[in-house]
């Protein structure tokens, strides 16, 4: 079959999702109620942590970020299946493609990066109390969020520029509801090696190693926490990083699972439905899994409603 270069290319085609008529209509009402909650739930959190001054924090300024990219990581895939459900059509230009995948990489690199920032800042909060504020000063944070926005950028930049330079046949059918960069790759009918050697050092480095400092991180938590003599400060110092924990789990667990099932079987529809957990639902259940058990946050909401009426 004769490769087609990139100038070439007009359009691929998004499969799953696309071919059950029949459910279409329930599909659709359930993303788009998930796409609203999504984008409600993390705007909540911005506003009131901007809105109150008690929230005028390192951990909530982290956590603000970290709304702000699950809002834009959720309208990267999301708005462009509603869009193709509601018209009955499966294309995806080839620009519309790649910058999907651009900010795919970004925003889901941003959120890992974000994650350990935020595990760090629990860390010197729990393990070193007195010298928090002296440490976690608003030049630092801003310099951790400045890093992991640059690194993301640098490695997105790496990634797009590996699919740019891919040829492609007539074979375009993806079995994904949006362009994921793995199955993109798989597509391409140029040597894809250098390609996948990319994903894999990137995945062991980035996602393993940011995932072996989390854990190290709470490994020091939950050793200073033992050492506290009281119950209550236990139950306090804890509840204080239950909730970056909870997030940390979900988003690892269902990205792994969908990573190590695609790798054991080849049925692609069932590894991307599964790949819905941490496209759509983790960031969906970050604001609640933050407000659940934060009097705080539960404060500053509620006056933030107050407000409003």
């Amino acid at each position: 079959m004769k490769p087609m270069n990139e100038t070439e290319i007009s359009e691929f085609l998004l499969l799953v999702f696309a071919e059950d008529t029949e459910l279409q209509p329930l599909i659709f009402a359930l993303f788009l109620s998930m796409y609203l909650v999504t984008v409600l739930g993390n705007l909540l959190i911005i506003l009131a942590t901007i809105s109150d001054s008690h929230l005028h924090t390192p951990m909530y300024f982290f956590l603000s970020n970290l709304s702000f990219v699950d809002i834009c990581f959720t309208s990267t895939t999301v708005p462009k299946m509603l869009v193709n459900i509601q018209t009955q059509s499966k294309v995806i230009t080839y620009a519309g493609c790649t910058t999907q995948i651009h900010f795919f990489v970004l925003l889901i690199e941003l959120d890992i990066l974000l994650l350990i920032v935020m595990a760090y800042d629990r860390y010197v909060a729990i393990c070193h109390p007195l010298h928090y504020m002296v440490i976690m000063k608003l030049h630092l944070c801003g310099l951790l969020i400045l890093m992991s926005w640059v690194v993301s950028v640098l490695y997105t930049l790496l990634q797009s520029l590996m699919v740019l330079r891919l040829s492609f046949c007539m074979d375009l059918e993806i079995p994904h509801f949006f362009c994921e960069p793995n199955q993109v790759v798989q597509l391409a009918c140029s040597d894809t090696f250098l390609n996948e050697v990319v994903i894999y050092v990137a995945a062991i480095l980035l996602g393993g190693g940011i995932l072996t400092g989390i854990l190290y991180s709470y490994s020091k938590i939950v050793s200073s926490i033992c050492s506290i003599s009281s119950a209550q400060g236990r139950y306090r110092a804890f509840s204080t990083c239950a909730s970056h924990l909870s997030v940390v789990s979900l988003f690892y667990c269902t990205s792994l699972g969908v990573y190590l099932s695609s790798a054991v079987t080849q049925n692609s529809r069932s590894t991307s439905t599964a790949s819905v957990m941490y496209t759509v639902v983790t960031p969906m259940l970050n604001p609640f899994i933050y407000s659940l058990r934060n009097q705080d946050l539960k404060s500053a909401l509620r006056t933030l409603f107050e407000r409003e009426r």
